[in-house]
Parts: C-alpha cells; structure tokens; sequence
C-alpha cells in the first residue's frame, strides 16, 4: 500500500538550514525564510515579510532550478519549505527537495487507484503530514519519508477533497466529504481521531430546521475540500464550507440549508461551533464559499477589531468580526452582479427574483464558476490592499429537468455554459481592494485568462506575484498595478505562487503543470 525511497544521507549533512520540521511557537511564528503551510502562515494573508527582491531589482529575477515531478499533469499544490527543506506533492505521492538545488531527498508514494486532488502538505513536529486519495492522513518522517502512522479518515464512504491539511498544537486538521462535508482533528502523535464537527445538521441538531424538505438533508453537501486558517490567541479555527445537495436545483431542500455556504469558527479543542456567517443560503448556484478566509487586526470605525475578510464566490466582498461573526461590511467587487441586489445590515443577500436554473437556461452574473475561486488571494499589512483574482462575466444555467428526483449525493441535474454574449463573456482580473471598504484600488487583465487562475502572493519588496491560466508568471507592483517582470513558464498554472529563504537568499517557489519552478536574483547562489 505505501512505499517511500530514502536517497543518499540526511538533508542535515548537506544543508546549513536545520533538518527538522518546526514547533508550534515557530509555525504561529511564521519566520518568513520558511513558507510552513498552504497560506504561508495560520492567518491565510500569503504575504512574505522577506524584501531582497524588491521593484527595484525584479527584473534580474531568473530560473534557479526546475524539478518535474513524474507522472503529474496539472498540480494544485503549493511547496511548504521547513528548514531548508521542500515538501511538494501530487496526489498519494510527497517529494522533499534540498530547497536551494531542487535535488530529490526522498520520495513517499502510495498505491490506490483512487484518483482526485492534492494540493499540499503540513509540516510540524518532525513530520510530514498528507491527505490521500483512498481517505488516509498519513504522517512521515520529515527527515526519511518513512511512515510514522496512517488514519482511515471517519465516514461512510468518505472522500478526502484534496485541501492540504492544517497543523496547530498537537492536532492536524482536515476537511472531508463523505454525506456530507466535515471538519476533523487528528492527534498529530498518534493519528487519533480527536473531534468530527459536520457540516449538515441530523434531524434535531441545531441548523436541521433549515433543510424543510423531506429527509432533504441526506442529500447532504457542505463539503471541506479547502484549507482553513486559524488564530492561535482565539483559539478558533475558521473553515469553509460548500454547495447544498443537489448543488443546482432547490427544490427538494426549501430553507436556508445550513451550513453550507459558511464560514465556521471552530474551538481547535473540541471542535465546537462558536459562530457562522452564511454568505449565500439555499444557493442555486453552486457558489462554494471554501474561498480562504483572511486574518486580520485594524482599527475598524475607530475601534480595533480582530477581523475575517473573504471575497466570495458569490461576487460580494465581506468584513466580519472573527471573535463572534458580526458582519461588519459587504461590497460587491466584481461590475457583473445580476443575481442580488445588496446586502442586509445582516449581510444577507437580497436576492433577485428569477435568476434559478431554467429547462432552457437563465442567465447569472457572476457565472458559476464564481466571482473568484480557490485559487488563493493575499493580504499586504503595508498596503493595508487585499489582493485576489476576480472573473467579470456570465453563465447560462439549465435545469436537467422539471421534476428532478436526486439519486445520489453527486446529483446535479443540470449544467452551465458561459454567456455567448460578447459583454459576458468570462475574463480574469488581478484587483487590488481596499481591505476595510472592498473598495477597487487598481486592477491588472489578465489577457486570455478566463478560468479560475492561480493564486497570488504578495510580498514586503512591494510586489504581488500572479499566474494566470496561460502559464504566464507576473511581478506587479503591489501600490500601483504595474507589471514589472513575466516569465512564460510552457505550462498552464493551477497553483499559488510562495515565497522563502536559504543562506540569506530569498527564492520564490512556483508549481507549474508539471514542474516546481524556483526564482532568483541573477548573481545569488
């Protein structure tokens, strides 16, 4: 079921950089020479506080090296480095790098014929920690890529969604999809399941009221398939959640249909829900709100507040208060807007009559593939900006039929197709936004870019780094929106860009088709 193959001597002989994963003190630390987790850091605000390569100096950025993982085609991963060490995955496989030469340490691959996503791993405590295709958290050896302990994932049936797991104290976290979406914490000595919070309330459970159906909760929803974030001194950790089942048609489940569509606030302890904030209730459209929700302290309306923001699927931009989930602002950040007509002082969607699914189609805007998706946006405190990739355009939306009898937890009974409307047609969008207001500050198009689109990072050199679709990597200055360097990388980009040190020299990491790319100053080692 598993193998992993140990290559020549220990990273420690031949990296100066320790050879160990980090603590709890240094993952909440977030030392910049390190990229420890999916978002960089447990606030999601994928912002590198290293500025060697600046605006002044980017366009001596060049190749370093390349390393072509076997076998993969279009990676969603994101490298996390950890004392000089690169852990990079594909589906059931795990590759550390030397992070300064790209050379291989070991490879951990298992067998399954299983297919689906991975988009990374977690690093803490000398291990190594992934998600597998057959429903596995498996923990490595850091140093070996030996197996230390594998857990079955709980459920009937469960499907593991492919987000990268989230390791805080002594737990990793990881969403999953069996019914229904959930959020479990592993013992990350043992593997112990610790807690299991569901994402679709059983029958009396608190939320049940909003599924009035007839057993129209078993249809589930709510999947997990995302990383969270978390905030070490609240000791909450925040997850998003996706569509209701079936995704497109509402029938068979009239209510709000909690909680999917959320954002949840989880004690790390025991997994006990504190707040929600549901961005779009019984949605129709297939807008999964598991877009990264970002951490942040300002000063709000003259007072300082711990802070949420996420721009959503559903093409609003929202502030909430993280300590209880007072929505506090809500803007939208996309032109193409047709399915509501504001928000409530509540935050809830005042929704425009007319805009579901038809048997011959009915036009939205956004489309469905959203407003923006799960490619990650990122947070500049020195700009105070939140930067995301936004879609402007439309979506035909069309009922498979009138009388749809769901079979499955996976049944749709429709499809969308993009508005052959020349003024609706899908283009992508680099924006730079206001964090507070969700005002527009400035934005990049991404020519020929119009589907999803990777993620970004920004940086304290004053830069946002962005991929598009195309395979084009671009530097753009993070105050004004002008690009300052690009690099056409031969292969479509599906991941987000990061960020690290070694020996004093900053490297920015990026997994392109196939291949982990790594950047440098000309003239640096």
């Amino acid at each position: 079921m598993r193998a992993s193959k140990w290559i020549g001597l220990c990273v420690c002989s031949l990296l100066a950089a320790p050879c160990f994963a980090q603590s709890f003190a240094e993952l909440a630390k977030a030392d910049p020479s390190n990229w420890f987790s999916y978002s960089g850091s447990f606030g999601g605000q994928r912002f590198s506080a290293l500025r060697q390569i600046d605006t002044g100096n980017v366009d001596r950025l060049g190749v370093k090296w390349i390393f072509h993982v076997g076998r993969a085609q279009e990676l969603e991963g994101v490298p996390v480095v950890a004392g000089g060490v690169m852990y990079v995955s594909q589906p059931n496989e795990v590759v550390a790098l030397d992070a300064r030469s790209g050379r291989m340490i070991w490879r951990y691959q298992r067998s399954t014929r299983n297919g689906g996503h991975n988009r990374g791993v977690a690093v803490y405590d000398q291990k190594v920690f992934v998600g597998t295709t057959d429903a596995y958290l498996v923990a490595l050896d850091a140093r070996t890529g030996n197996v230390i302990w594998e857990t079955r994932m709980p459920g009937n049936s469960p499907r593991y969604q492919g987000g990268a797991p989230l390791a805080v104290n002594h737990k990793v976290i990881a969403g999953l999809y069996s019914t229904s979406g959930s959020v479990v914490a592993y013992d990350s000595d043992t593997g112990k399941v610790l807690w299991q919070w569901n994402a679709i309330p059983h029958p009396g459970e608190p939320g049940s009221e909003t599924w009035k159906g007839v057993d129209a909760w078993k249809f589930g929803g709510g999947p997990t398939w995302l990383t969270g974030t978390y905030d070490p001194d609240l000791n909450l950790l925040y997850w998003g959640t996706g569509q209701a089942n079936p995704d497109f048609i509402g029938d068979r489940r009239p209510g709000d249909n909690l909680y999917s569509e959320c954002v949840v606030a989880l004690d790390a302890d025991t997994g006990k829900l504190k707040w929600y904030f549901q961005f779009t209730p019984h949605d129709v459209h297939d807008w999964d709100s598991v877009e990264i929700p970002i951490l942040l302290d300002a000063s709000y309306e003259g007072h300082p507040r711990k802070l949420l923001v996420e721009a959503n699927r559903n093409g609003y931009y929202y502030v909430i208060d993280r300590t209880n989930g007072k929505f506090l602002h809500g803007a939208p950040f996309v032109h193409s807007l047709t399915w509501a007509d504001g928000l409530t002082p509540e935050g809830r969607p005042i929704v425009v009559p007319g805009k579901e699914p038809t048997l011959t189609g009915n036009v939205v805007c956004p489309p469905t593939q959203g407003a923006t998706n799960w490619p990650s946006p990122s947070y500049d405190p020195e700009t105070h900006a939140f930067y995301l990739i936004a879609t402007e355009g439309c979506s035909i939306n069309y009922r498979g039929s009138e009388n749809f009898q769901p079979t499955s937890v996976s049944s749709n009974g429709t499809g969308y197709i993009e508005s052959p409307n020349e003024g609706q047609r899908w283009q992508n969008y680099v924006r730079a936004l206001d964090a507070l207001s969700g005002k527009l500050i400035w934005e990049y198009k991404q020519i020929g870019s119009n589907h999803y689109g990777p993620g970004l990072m920004s940086t304290a050199g004053g830069l946002v780094f962005a991929g598009d679709n195309q395979g084009v990597l671009t530097a753009l200055d993070a105050r004004a929106g002008k690009p300052l360097w690009h690099f056409s990388t031969g292969e479509k980009i599906t991941a987000s860009p990061m960020a690290y040190s070694v020996d004093g020299q900053e490297y920015i990491g990026l997994i392109s088709g196939p291949n982990v790319i790594v950047f440098g100053l000309a003239g640096s080692q």
